[in-house]
């Protein structure tokens, strides 16, 4: 079957400048990311791939250690970014210690607090927390015309893409609860015979907090700006993988735009002299190619073939880019 062109579908839709690959480890999320991001910087947009993943190889792929250092230029129009989510955990607990300081007029944290601060941060949920509340802090400060998110793995994209509900959920009834007590302190604030109630400093921070966390999560699944693409491979267990992650990424309301199947091996190979498991590996991926074309159809916008070695540096970016978008 002849996919769609994936360059026609960045043609047909310039208001989509959010875009997401998802997919098992390890079948290419990271390298269609920074092939995207050279492609569209190349067509002379503003791009920023950054990484959600804790695990990120963008360093590895650009050859340029990017990690922690906020948005890097690799080439004109082409940013990338690695979040350290240990150094935001710290800047968490400076920030808690503070708020704690000023509060109560202390000189110094109390050690069973300081213990308190020490072990929550350590929680695992914290590392994926920092990263998402980086990820927010790049959406919302703007600058660039496209963000490409190189997410994790297909389960930790599902945790990822549910925080934000969750985040939200939280904040809509801690909010709700503070703006009743709010309308109680204005109550008696009049029966004080005083103009306003004092400021309700939690109650600001909180609606700070929820404008945010609304902002990136309305972008998760705003049809009009964002694009989701699917990596699958032709293998049994990916494609049976990639059905039920679709299914479930659906549920989350997150635009799926295609599918880009990887890897794809040289049909002219069955000409040659191969290797018997050569022999063999091309009548598997016969078969599924078409297991695919028959579940996929029409969503399919590209098949990319095995390169010859591993993509890193810009010269194999810019060959994977010329096959993604030929």
């Amino acid at each position: 079957m002849v996919p769609i062109s994936l360059t026609k579908i960045f043609e047909q839709y310039p208001d989509r400048r959010y875009i997401m690959f998802g997919g098992k480890g390890g079948l290419g999320k990271t390298t269609f990311s920074a092939a995207t991001a050279y492609y569209l910087a190349k067509q002379g947009k503003r791009v920023l791939v950054f990484s959600v993943d804790p695990q990120a190889s963008l360093s590895d792929i650009f050859q340029k250690d990017i990690f922690g250092k906020g948005p890097t230029e690799i080439m004109p129009n082409l940013y990338a970014q690695e979040i350290d989510a240990d150094q935001r955990v710290k800047e968490y607990q400076q920030e808690i210690r503070q708020k704690i300081l000023d509060m109560y007029g202390m000189d110094k944290i109390p050690e069973e607090i300081e213990s308190y601060i020490q072990a929550a941060a350590a929680e695992p949920a914290m590392e994926e927390s920092a990263i998402f509340d980086e990820v927010v802090d790049i959406v919302v400060k703007g600058g660039f015309d496209y963000y490409i998110y190189d997410l994790v793995p297909l389960g930790h994209a599902l945790y990822y893409l549910s925080m934000a509900s969750v985040y939200d959920e939280w904040i809509d009834k801690i909010t709700g609860l503070r703006q009743e007590m709010r309308e109680y302190d204005q109550v008696a604030a009049v029966m004080r015979h005083e103009k306003n109630a004092e400021e309700d400093a939690i109650l600001n921070e909180l609606l700070y907090i929820k404008d945010r966390i609304n902002k990136s999560s309305g972008i998760l699944t705003d049809k009009e700006r964002t694009a989701f693409f699917f990596v699958v491979t032709a293998e049994e267990m990916v494609i049976n993988d990639t059905l039920k992650a679709a299914g479930l990424f659906a549920k989350f309301d997150v635009p799926l735009s295609g599918y880009i199947v990887n890897r794809v091996l040289p049909e002219e190979l069955k000409n040659q002299q191969i290797p018997e498991y050569l022999k063999n590996r091309l009548t598997m991926q016969e078969h599924y190619l078409k297991v695919i074309d028959d579940t996929f159809k029409n969503q399919i916008l590209a098949y990319v073939p095995e390169m010859e070695r591993d993509v890193t540096g810009l010269q194999m970016i810019e060959k994977l880019a010329e096959r993604m978008f030929d």
